[in-house]
């Protein structure tokens, strides 16, 4: 099924696991499953693209305007700031349809750590701590007399070890033995049982917190060529954002799911970061504007977060510009008002006193063509201008195929221009 579509599904016999995982307000936040009295299981997509397996079934929910699979994976990729995708021959070469977009990522993984066992794992030392029969390393005097006071057939020793059983290789070695057990596609599980056969021979595939793993890992010299395989690891661990719910219940499959509310807004992030490059305009991403809603004397109310902030100089003074993300459909119909008047709130929230200029925000929304930016105007009860917004619909196809191409910087010119306002744009009161 596409994301935001809803099916019926007959003719299905649910486990207690898989009824217990539908009414899951984990799930539901991604995915509405409902068991009907006929029989038949109802299930609603929303933003989120992937897979969920139940003991009965496989709900695979495919990406509808960024492309298919292989594009939420250059989104990803570009989103991350990483190099471009450097195995889009060898996805493209696979028969058929491909595999969906979980096998994808077991793929890449698979393809990154057997590059790394080309290369040669990488070895550190490692402090460890043992008994053994001739001194190594040094002595620990009080475990010594504690443990084994007067004996001295065995030592109590700490020691430096150059080892491969080391984080980087764990973190690889623990998604590579999840994807050879668990992917669909058979010619990947075998690939992955290959490399982790290579793997466990100088680091044993162990559980592995991924969440501790990336906060523990730093990125140097040694290691750079690891960063790859270890974000395509972590991403495969973390089953998309399911890994607690498939902790907790019965399904022998993985659940795996990408939300693209916020994959399309990292996206437009970076899109917009390399756009004003060299312009003197700092793009921000969700700048906390914590003064802006608060009581009269002065205790904060709440806390209103725009997605991105532009802004050029400091202080009380500088230029400010907020840029709301919508991973929404609004090329051909109008704006939610929800969402007109949060971008009005965060103009407002920006402007300073003693300006000329008319507060304003933007709001870049995701399209399946070109489209021309468009002004919405909040007028006061006398008519004057309040506030005002500037939508533009992004071509995300053509931003996608452009990735890594000289095409991508007339892109960049075009969305730069639209949303500084330099290039004037019909005006469209509602």
């Amino acid at each position: 099924m596409d994301e935001y579509q809803t099916i019926r599904v007959p003719g299905l016999r649910p486990s207690p696991a898989d009824r217990d995982l539908a009414v899951s307000p984990e799930l539901r936040k991604r995915v509405e499953l409902r068991w009907l009295a006929d029989g038949d299981l109802e299930i609603t997509a929303s933003s989120h693209v992937g897979v969920v397996s139940l003991d009965c079934a496989s709900i695979h929910i495919r990406p509808k305007l960024v492309g298919r699979e292989l594009a939420v994976l250059r989104m990803l990729d570009y989103a991350s700031g990483l190099p471009a995708l450097r195995h889009l021959e060898t996805i493209r070469d696979l028969p058929g349809t491909g595999p969906h977009l979980r096998d994808l990522v077991c793929l890449l993984l698979t393809v990154e750590c057997e590059a790394l066992l080309r290369h040669g794992l990488r070895r550190d030392y490692v402090r460890r701590e043992d008994s053994l029969p001739a001194l190594r390393g040094r002595l620990l005097h009080d475990r010594q007399l504690l443990r084994r006071f007067g004996q001295l057939d065995r030592l109590e020793c700490r020691f430096d070890e150059f080892d491969a059983n080391i984080l980087d290789n764990q973190l690889c070695a623990a998604a590579l033995n999840l994807a050879a057990r668990t992917s669909a596609d058979e010619t990947i599980r075998a690939r992955a049982r290959r490399a982790v056969t290579e793997f466990s021979g100088l680091c044993p595939a162990a559980v592995v917190d991924h969440q501790l793993a990336a906060q523990a890992l730093t990125y140097h010299r040694h290691n750079e060529h690891y960063r790859q395989a270890h974000r395509w690891a972590s991403l495969l661990l973390g089953h998309g954002g399911l890994a607690d719910l498939y902790e907790t219940s019965g399904p022998s499959g993985q659940g795996f799911l990408l939300d693209l509310n916020s994959l399309f807004e990292a996206f437009v992030t970076r899109l917009l970061e390399e756009a004003f490059h060299g312009t003197g305009i700092a793009v921000r991403a969700q700048p906390a504007l914590k003064r802006s809603v608060a009581y009269r004397d002065g205790r904060r109310y709440t806390t209103i977060t725009p997605d991105i902030q532009l802004t050029q100089g400091h202080g009380q003074t500088a230029w400010r510009r907020p840029v709301d993300v919508k991973y929404k459909l609004y090329t051909d119909r109008k704006i939610k008002p929800a969402d007109l008047y949060q971008s009005f709130a965060y103009a407002t929230a920006l402007s300073h006193m003693g300006s000329n200029e008319t507060p304003t925000a933007y709001i870049l929304y995701a399209s399946d063509r070109d489209t021309t930016p468009e002004e919405v105007i909040l007028h006061r009860y006398d008519g004057s201008t309040a506030a005002q917004i500037t939508a533009l619909g992004l071509n995300v196809p053509s931003l996608i195929a452009a990735l890594g191409t000289p095409q991508l910087m007339p892109a960049l010119t075009g969305i730069r221009t639209a949303v500084t306002s330099g290039k004037p744009a019909p005006r469209i009161t509602r």
